[in-house]
């Protein structure tokens, strides 16, 4: 078993571990735990005797603490399923040695290219090694990546027992690409009391912010009736939630906003000429803006359904997730010791928000006060997808310097 982070990345992208939205299973797809398993039998071979994998897909295991005073427990998370915004089976990690800069383009597409234009922080990466698909698939490396630097960190530790660190615990989840990657996490069992999440993206970058998010599903009745019978009586669902979409606001869409603007997003429509069904995904940085954008659309819908005088429709609203910075305020030694590993990484670290969410921002409120450390990919959800073995490497020493600092602060 070769034990560099590079080496491991490489053997966890090949593995298909694609989650699914429509699934009720948990996890939603059996072949994530096809990864569990391998991960498992490599932290039983490094050392860690308690290391399983779950009924539920979720993989456990803890290094002890080295030392006699008590230091607080803290865990490592990573996911181990990739998106399922485009295919991840048959995936051909390439590697690009000694990049000297300028576009790349993939081998399998040559129309996939991963330019600098879209792509700046690649001018940081002269020299570099960088891991790239063969354009036919995503790389996994959200979050492979941060799989694979707690992997090498666990090793690392255990091979170096000078290295003065408490307790600490790892875990790999299942289903976090569709919004179940805390569902059935056992916090009892894990027994940490704070933990970071491996699944940023620019090294040296630390978040302690996601967006708050809920989802919205809008139905609607119509009135079919055969077209040939049809005048002054039909309404037409699909005409109707036509109606709603296009009175969408094009200045609150993800395509239209950044930094901490939040969005409306459609994400599905289903529509027969009597029924349609309209699915939203809203997100903004705190709870009143999330209500705003709900109360907008509930606005339109009514709008547009006066029209229609023998329409009618149901508006739910589902919570998914909410900005874990509240939790994260009331423990700032968690992201302190993040920022200063990252310093003694040998890099300036970056605070931030992610305009998304991780397993940390579930966490957070469940009790496991949990911020977010960069794993160095790129472009994730895309056949352009990248990490560079440099980067996945100073993530390696970061979380190796967070173990140290608990240890020194406790």
């Amino acid at each position: 078993m070769t034990d560099t982070v590079l080496d491991r990345f490489l053997r966890y992208v090949v593995i298909d571990t694609q989650s699914d939205p429509k699934s009720s299973a948990q996890p939603t797809t059996e072949k994530q735990k096809n990864l569990g398993r391998l991960l498992v039998d490599e932290l039983l071979a490094i050392g860690l005797s308690d290391a399983h994998l779950d009924e539920h897909g979720y993989v456990y295991a803890t290094i002890p603490s080295n030392v006699d005073k008590p230091v607080p427990v803290i865990c490592f998370c990573s996911h181990m399923d990739t998106a399922p915004d485009f295919t991840g089976t048959n995936v051909k990690p390439q590697i690009l040695r000694n990049y000297a800069g300028g576009d790349i383009q993939l081998s399998g597409d040559p129309q996939q290219v991963i330019r600098v234009t879209n792509n700046p922080v690649l001018r940081d990466q002269i020299g570099n090694d960088i891991i790239t698909t063969d354009g036919t698939t995503l790389l996994g490396a959200d979050d492979k990546a941060g799989v694979a630097e707690i992997m090498s960190m666990a090793q690392f530790l255990v091979d170096n027992p000078d290295i003065k660190h408490g307790t600490i615990k790892i875990l790999f989840t299942p289903d976090e690409e569709v919004g179940r990657g805390a569902d059935k996490v056992d916090l009892e069992k894990l027994g940490a009391q704070f933990a970071y999440t491996v699944d940023g993206e620019t090294a040296g970058h630390i978040e302690d912010e996601t967006f708050s998010a809920d989802g919205v599903d809008v139905t609607i009745q119509g009135v079919a009736i055969h077209p040939g019978f049809a005048k002054d009586k039909m309404e037409n669902a699909i005409k109707i939630a036509g109606a709603i979409i296009n009175r969408l606001p094009k200045d609150i869409a993800p395509e239209a906003t950044s930094g901490r603007d939040g969005f409306i997003h459609p994400t599905g429509v289903t529509s027969s000429m009597e029924k349609a069904a309209l699915s939203f995904i809203i997100r903004d940085f705190n709870d009143d803006g999330l209500a705003a954008k709900e109360a907008l659309i509930e606005a339109i819908v009514k709008e547009v359904i006066a029209e229609y005088p023998g329409s009618s429709y149901t508006f739910k609203v589902t919570q998914q997730y909410r900005n874990m910075k509240v939790i994260l305020d009331q423990h700032p030694e968690i992201v302190e010791n993040a920022l200063e590993a990252v310093r003694r990484a040998g890099m300036e670290p970056v605070r931030g928000s992610i305009r998304g969410g991780t397993d940390g921002s579930r966490l957070s409120f469940m009790g496991l006060p949990c911020p977010n450390i960069f794993a160095g990919g790129h472009a994730f959800h895309s056949p352009l997808e990248w990490v560079s073995r440099q980067d996945m490497e100073r993530a390696v020493k970061t979380l190796v310097e967070v173990a140290k600092i608990w240890e020194e602060r406790a």
